[in-house]
């Protein structure tokens, strides 16, 4: 935002007459920044009937950004502005490609927008269950290989995707074939407020940010309701997270998102002080020799009952989180087709996710609370 500032003051000091002409006023509109508190991935910038939208960290230690011009039918755009791709809104038909993207479409009753999707299963929402069942959201094969020969035939306006380290060959494709590829990095965000502050990013997309702002608004202050809730319990239980996988045990690092909700429940997560923010392995004797003792075990990876666990490794069974069947999943709730609902809804509701480990690690600042994610392994 400094850079362009700059340029368009340099323009109208040094280049502008005494009588600037149509497109010499156009290039000297200054936007207004859209407030993003707590997200560190990307920046809104509004100009009107266009909008600048860079995405910062498309993915994790890129050294690229991007910049998408949003623009109305009939703007007028200035003829310095820069931008990677020119999306006209507000979008009318979208793909989206992850299940963490179908609730912000919800929130902003923009659901109808969703012509095309890669693994239709794993959307786990009944409203957008509804369009997928009367035939209105096509299914594109899988995220890694997505069906580009059906996508075109879709002629979306814009696909919304990701990337794990920016070679995508599918996207580079649909592209060249005349539709933008928007990349969404808010699954790189290592806060909850962060991830969840990209119902901005889709508001954008459908001249909605004020209802965005006003979402996330009530969002945020509802986590930090809850964790203030938190604060008034003395007690601080120990908690271990993760499971094995093959000879390798796989747990949340200390930077990452569940750590953070550990830590605003109020609760001492035995790994907080692991650096990264996404995940460690470690192996088996190194969690047994530190959380043998812990008091709770919140996410053991996929396994939904007890049985399960132990017939996997006999091991389990030495955690007293497991003897005291203090063990909690988000994996069980699941909606019709299969789908974790917690890998889809999760990111937008982080309140949900906290207040439901509130109840888990002190029942009684929240007593009689239903959860929504966690539930006690069978």
């Amino acid at each position: 935002m400094k850079k362009i500032s700059f340029l368009l003051i340099s323009f109208l000091i040094f280049g502008c007459k005494s009588e600037p002409n149509k497109d010499e006023a156009a290039e000297s509109t200054e936007g207004n920044t859209i407030p993003v508190d707590y997200a560190k991935g990307f920046t809104l910038t509004d100009f009107g009937n266009y909008k600048i939208l860079t995405v910062e960290n498309p993915w994790p230690e890129a050294d690229v950004s991007y910049r998408y011009l949003l623009a109305e039918k009939d703007a007028e755009i200035p003829k310095n502005i820069k931008y990677d791709q020119k999306i006209t809104v507000p979008v009318e038909k979208v793909v989206v490609t992850s299940t963490t993207h179908i609730p912000s479409l919800e929130v902003l009753e923009e659901e109808q927008t969703l012509v095309g999707f890669p693994g239709l299963d794993y959307i786990s929402s009944e409203e957008t269950r509804k369009l997928i069942n009367n035939g209105s959201v096509t299914e594109l094969g899988k995220n890694e290989a997505i069906n580009t020969e059906i996508l075109l035939d879709l002629q979306p306006d814009v696909v919304i995707g990701f990337s794990l380290d920016g070679s995508n060959k599918t996207f580079n494709t649909i592209q060249k074939s005349g539709i933008p590829v928007v990349f969404n990095g808010d699954w790189t965000e290592s806060s909850p407020l962060g991830k969840a502050e990209w119902i901005k990013f889709f508001g954008a997309f459908y001249n909605k940010s004020e209802e965005a702002a006003e979402f996330f608004k009530e969002v945020s202050a509802a986590y930090e309701d809850a964790k203030k809730l938190a604060e008034n319990s003395s007690s601080q239980p120990t908690v271990i997270s993760g499971a094995m996988y093959q000879d390798q045990w796989y747990l949340p690092a200390g930077d990452s998102w569940q750590a953070q909700f550990m830590e605003d429940a109020n609760a001492n997560y035995l790994y907080s002080d692991s650096r990264g923010s996404g995940s460690i392995s470690l192996s088996f004797e190194n969690v047994l020799e530190k959380a043998k003792d812990a008091d709770f075990w919140a996410g053991p990876a996929q396994f939904l009952t007890y049985e399960e666990m132990e017939n996997t490794s006999q091991h389990y069974r030495e955690f007293d989180a497991f003897q005291k069947k203090n063990i909690y999943t988000f994996a069980s709730a699941t909606g019709t087709t299969g789908g974790v609902i917690f890998y889809e809804l999760a990111p937008i509701r982080p309140d949900l996710v906290l207040k439901d480990l509130i109840s888990i690690f002190h029942p009684e600042l929240l007593p009689n609370y239903e959860t929504t994610f966690y539930k006690p392994l069978q």
